[in-house]
């Protein structure tokens, strides 16, 4: 494969993420399954509400990331410096996009190179965990936590949307000893992710056990990388093929509630996968997270200006402050032991 083409496959997938229907049909994340009880009596005041966390041992003035989106392009720079500059401000944590273009091409490498504008917040790098059957190792991840100045890296399980994709990477065999490896080897902490389909508790067993610290659900509910890779696909059986799985994955909400009741939870969980606001973020953290991420919902304000992110983050932020404010939760730890989250379903 060619650096030309990993070029265009990563200014493809925003055109596509902004421009097209990538949403899964017939799943959602299951936030919608919950209510808060309102507190008419909160007894806090607003103005005293602490949003405030640690993450990669760093603090973080809301729970909120970045999740892993893009880079390797002068497009996908331009959105990193705009995603980096207003993390830096708001303090949130910020991941990078899928960086082994970095090592590929240097002239990719900038794009991933953001600690000029965000000197102090926590910082993860990113890479494809099926690159260990690849070529790809422990040097190789921690040449690109050096080359982005990141606090911890990301190995990211996309099996479903290497399928679909045309040049996709298809040999997950034996990667869990692989993973163990990795998480052995460096000197900073080693996470994983899903792209948008959910990690079952079995599999999130497994990973702690291999020495993995964090976990990002990334669970189904919003985009669907299957719907994406069909996009740009040339291959006609493929194209139709991806209807079939519109309403795969595990849902968000799910995930996160079979993860943080787990005899062994992660160090850190971290909720993602369809969160578009501060309630289902409140929500995912009255579940069990520690941290929700942000994707696809906050890319148009990163691609119009650093001061449209800026103000979306404040909605976000002010959402989740309400919430607290709504039933009583003066800090995190509050929300997170709630009993004021309410399951229609029950």
């Amino acid at each position: 494969m060619t650096d030309r083409s990993i070029h265009n496959r990563k200014d493809e997938h925003i055109h596509i993420t902004l421009n097209e229907q990538v949403q899964g049909k017939g799943i959602s994340t299951g936030f919608e399954s919950y209510r808060f009880e309102h507190q008419a009596l909160p007894e806090i005041s607003f103005d005293s509400i602490d949003t405030s966390a640690t993450f990669l041992k760093k603090q973080v003035k809301v729970p909120f990331l970045i999740s892993s989106m893009t880079g390797g392009t002068p497009r996908a720079h331009e959105i990193n410096r705009n995603l980096a500059s207003a993390a830096e401000e708001k303090g949130w944590a910020l991941g990078l996009g899928s960086s082994r273009v970095a090592l590929e091409n240097k002239t990719a490498a900038a794009s991933f190179q953001l600690r000029e504008e965000a000197p102090t917040i926590p910082i993860f790098a990113n890479i494809g965990a099926v690159q260990l059957n690849y070529g790809y190792g422990s040097e190789e991840c921690s040449q690109i936590v050096r080359l982005t100045g990141a606090d911890a890296i990301v190995l990211h399980l996309n099996s479903m949307q290497e399928i679909f994709q045309d040049e996709g990477d298809t040999d997950f065999s034996g990667l869990l000893l692989k993973i163990a490896k990795v998480a052995d080897a460096l000197s900073v902490p080693v996470g994983i992710k899903e792209v948008g389909f959910g990690i079952a508790s079995d599999t999130c067993s497994l990973l702690i056990e291999a020495g993995v610290q964090f976990i990002d659900t990334a669970g189904a509910g919003g985009t669907s990388w299957i719907e994406v890779e069909k996009y740009r696909s040339q291959n006609s059986i493929k194209q139709r093929a991806a209807s079939a799985f519109l309403d795969w994955g595990l849902p968000t909400a799910k995930c996160v509630e079979q993860l943080s009741g787990l005899p062994k939870p992660p160090d850190c969980l971290i909720a993602s996968g369809g969160i578009t606001n501060g309630v289902e973020a409140a929500k995912a953290i009255a579940l069990g997270a520690d941290m929700a991420g942000y994707g696809r919902s906050i890319l148009p304000e990163a691609v119009d200006s650093k001061e449209a992110l800026l103000e979306r983050f404040e909605q976000l932020e002010l959402e989740l402050r309400i919430s607290m404010f709504g039933i009583g939760a003066q800090n995190l730890e509050a929300l997170k032991n709630t009993d004021r989250l309410i399951s229609q379903n029950a």
